[in-house]
């Protein structure tokens, strides 16, 4: 029976496997082989999502599908995998975000084809991995191995400072993870194991504590990423294809909020309650000061780029918001609906702005340019398209009815009895969000014809229209009926605010 198969293993090697496969279709002359073994492997991850949803107890906080055996016996490490409300769902869409990737990619690629396919199917089962992991060490090999197939993404489909932008988003993310090892080993050397739930028992000192939370922000401040080491992601997000950026935005940016809650909070919670006041100033300044940074944008991919920052920066705020909320009001149900705005705003942002990255390499494909003064008028030539791309707009700009209200809302209802300062810089993203996204698109979609180019735009190719409907669908679905995946986190957040309240200390 397939439930009763390791499917967190097959989620993790069905697309590892299946990306060599594709290296081994051959060069461009056998294009439409990698283009269909990519497409089956990646509804076969997609089909194989199915019993890990409809096998899911949603009524418990235990980790869930565990796969247990020894990796590297006489050092403690373990091949060992489970997930819970908060990892499957990050799953489900690492699965479903390479998919659409893939039939984007149906016409917009032409070289190259087959390494294209197969390092977005091998990054795939990397991210899948780290979400799965229960070994600190196996996070740590997935953690630093998915950055491979994004090196080489950027490197070779990015555009003119690919190279420059490829070595920065590198290194940054690959730097930043030294001290996370550091600390794994650390706790290690306390825990007597490198699991990463036994590690939630260790007892430290608050000296101890704030290292290794220190260690661990430079790890997942960078990936998410956080003011001041965000610089890396304008450049990554405009030379990276498409699909690159698309993966950046939905997958790879929430890995270091994911972080945060796997690691920090419910292994340090006093050090993160002791230093709350950091995380809180540096979210606002990601909330306030990187928005007004991408209202002077000229690049559209620049623009969502600082725009994602931004976003990010509301995740992290519902992530720490619950110790102020604690500390101020001692309000259990505020704290639990600020962590799960947090998880809300990770998994609107993935469509949200997924869509909009699509919609940029569209044009692009088009016109060879993303500045927005080459642009305008195109509402007129590609009107179906123009549609789908402000339904993303308006999600970007948390318009309610769409799914980025729902996350952005549940973080500022529940900071506001906390602290009306805190909400107050928050809340307004709403208005500078508003002035970058609805600026832009006036431009490029209702502005003056600013070349022959935009004059003779094609249609849409049914793969595109198709990636868009999708994603256009969803960020609906999720704005109306947000219990979907509010129900699917609601045990595993709960007993993560247990346990990330509990004082750890010796």
């Amino acid at each position: 029976m397939l439930t009763n198969a390791p499917l967190l293993s097959l989620l993790i090697w069905v697309p590892i496997v299946g990306g060599a496969l594709c290296l081994l279709t051959g060069g461009d002359d056998n294009a439409s082989r990698a283009r269909v073994l990519a497409l089956i492997v990646s509804l076969v991850a997609l089909a194989l999502c199915v019993p890990l949803y409809l096998g899911f107890d949603m009524n418990t906080f235990k980790m869930q599908f565990s796969e247990n055996i020894p990796w590297i016996a006489r050092y403690g490490i373990y091949y060992h995998l489970g997930v819970d409300g908060i990892s499957m769902p990050m799953i489900i869409l690492s699965t479903f975000t390479t998919f659409v990737v893939v039939v984007a990619a149906w016409n917009a690629i032409k070289t190259n084809v087959s390494q294209y396919m197969a390092a977005f199917l091998i990054m795939q089962g990397m991210m899948i991995g780290v979400f799965a992991s229960l070994d600190s060490i196996l996070f740590y090999v997935f953690w630093e191995g998915m950055l491979i197939p994004m090196y080489l993404c950027i490197g070779m489909w990015g555009g003119a400072n690919r190279t420059y932008a490829s070595i920065k988003f590198f290194l940054y993310t690959f730097l930043g993870s030294a001290l996370m090892l550091v600390a794994i080993l650390y706790m290690r050397y306390h825990a007597g194991s490198f699991g990463i739930l036994d590690f939630y028992h260790l007892k430290l000192s608050m000296s101890e504590q704030i290292l290794i939370f220190i260690a661990f922000l430079f790890a997942f401040a960078v990936k998410v990423p956080m003011w001041p080491v965000h610089t890396w992601l304008p450049d990554a997000h405009t030379e990276a294809p498409a699909g690159g950026s698309v993966v950046l935005a939905a997958l790879m940016l929430k890995m270091g909020i994911y972080g945060f809650l796997r690691f920090s909070m419910p292994i340090v919670p006093d050090a993160c309650q002791h230093l709350v006041w950091l995380m809180i100033i540096l979210s606002l300044i990601a909330i306030v000061y990187i928005a007004m940074v991408a209202i002077a944008q000229t690049d559209m991919k620049r623009l969502i780029a600082y725009s994602s920052i931004a976003h990010m920066g509301f995740a992290t705020l519902g992530c720490f918001m619950i110790y102020l909320i604690i500390a101020k009001t001692g309000n259990h149900r505020d704290a639990y609906m600020s962590l799960e705005g947090s998880m809300m705003q990770m998994i609107s942002h993935a469509f949200s702005t997924g869509g909009m990255f699509f919609s940029v390499g569209i044009l692009y494909d088009r016109l060879h340019s993303r500045m927005i003064k080459d642009y305008g008028g195109v509402a007129h030539k590609m009107p179906i398209f123009a549609a789908l791309f402000m339904l993303f707009a308006m999600s970007n700009v948390a318009l309610p009815g769409t799914s980025g209200f729902v996350g952005e809302f549940m973080v500022v209802l529940s900071a506001f009895k906390a602290s009306f300062w805190v909400t107050f810089f928050a809340a307004t993203t709403l208005v500078l969000g508003a002035i970058y996204t609805l600026w832009m698109y006036k431009r490029v979609f209702y502005g003056p014809v600013a070349s022959d180019g935009v004059a003779n735009l094609r249609k849409m190719y049914p793969s595109e229209a198709i990636v868009l409907v999708l994603l256009g669908f969803i960020v609906i679905f999720f704005g109306v009926y947000p219990d979907a995946l509010l129900n699917v986190f609601h045990a595993s957040v709960g007993h993560l605010l247990k346990i990330s309240l509990q004082t750890k200390l010796v």
